[in-house]
C-alpha cells in the first residue's frame, strides 16, 4: 500500500515516515512539507496529512482536494470536536492524534488503505458527542415533570427551602431533595437559580 507524509515538521514527517516504511505491508512513495507537492493521480493509496501545517489555518480543504483521489488519513494534536467533524465532512477516511500509539496507528493505517472508516480510540466518543444533537427542553416543564415533581419546582421557585416545601408537600425532606434532583436532570438545571428561572418562565406560558 502506496502511502504519502504530508508535515511541516522534519522530525515528526520522517519519524512517521520511518515507521511506515519499516511496516512491510506499505511503501512511502512521498514525504513533504505541503500537500501541493503530492501527485494529484492514483500513485498513492493513502495521504497521512497532518491537520495545522505552516499557515496555522486547518487543511479541511486540502482534505476535500485530496478526497477526490485518494484516501486521506488526518494525523493532529487536536482532538477538538469541530475539529474532527471537518475533516469528516471534507471526506476524510481517518482521524489520529499525535501521541496515537504506533500499532494504533498502522492498524487505522491499515483500515483507512483497505478502504475503511477509522478514528483513534479516544476520539469515537468525541465524533459521537459532535454528532449528536443536545436535548430539546418544552417551554412549559410540566411536560417533563410529574405532577409532585412541578409542585416541589414551584415551591423551591417560591423561595421554600426544601424542609419548608417537605412540610407543604407532607413528605420528607430526603423525598424533596429527590424531587429537586430529578428536576435538575429532566430540565439540565445546574443550580437553584436556573431552576427559577425555568419555574417562573413557565409560569407565564
Amino acid at each position: 500500500m502506496r502511502v504519502a507524509i504530508v508535515d511541516d515538521h522534519p522530525v515528526t514527517r520522517e519519524g512517521v515516515a520511518a515507521l511506515v516504511a519499516a511496516d512491510p505491508r506499505f511503501e512511502v512513495v512521498a514525504s513533504v512539507d505541503d500537500p501541493a507537492a503530492l501527485p494529484r493521480d492514483d500513485s498513492v493509496d493513502v495521504v497521512v496529512l497532518d491537520l495545522y501545517l505552516a499557515d496555522g489555518k486547518p487543511s479541511t480543504p486540502a482534505v476535500a482536494e485530496l478526497a477526490t483521489h485518494t484516501r486521506v488519513l488526518v494525523m493532529s494534536a487536536s482532538r477538538a470536536p469541530a475539529d474532527v467533524l471537518a475533516v469528516v465532512r471534507a471526506g476524510a477516511s481517518g482521524y489520529v492524534t499525535k501521541d496515537t500509539a504506533k500499532a494504533t496507528l498502522l492498524a487505522v493505517l491499515t483500515t483507512v488503505a483497505s478502504g475503511g472508516f477509522s478514528l483513534s480510540p479516544q476520539l469515537a466518543d468525541v465524533l459521537t458527542a459532535a454528532l449528536t444533537p443536545p436535548p430539546t427542553v418544552p417551554e412549559d416543564p410540566s411536560e417533563l415533570l410529574s405532577p409532585r415533581e412541578r409542585e416541589a419546582l414551584d415551591l423551591i421557585a417560591a423561595g421554600f427551602t426544601h424542609a419548608q416545601a417537605a412540610r407543604r408537600m407532607n413528605v420528607t425532606k430526603a423525598t424533596v431533595d429527590t424531587y429537586v434532583e430529578r428536576i435538575r436532570v429532566k430540565l439540565q438545571a445546574r443550580n437553584k437559580a436556573e431552576l427559577t428561572r425555568i419555574a417562573l418562565a413557565a409560569r407565564r406560558t
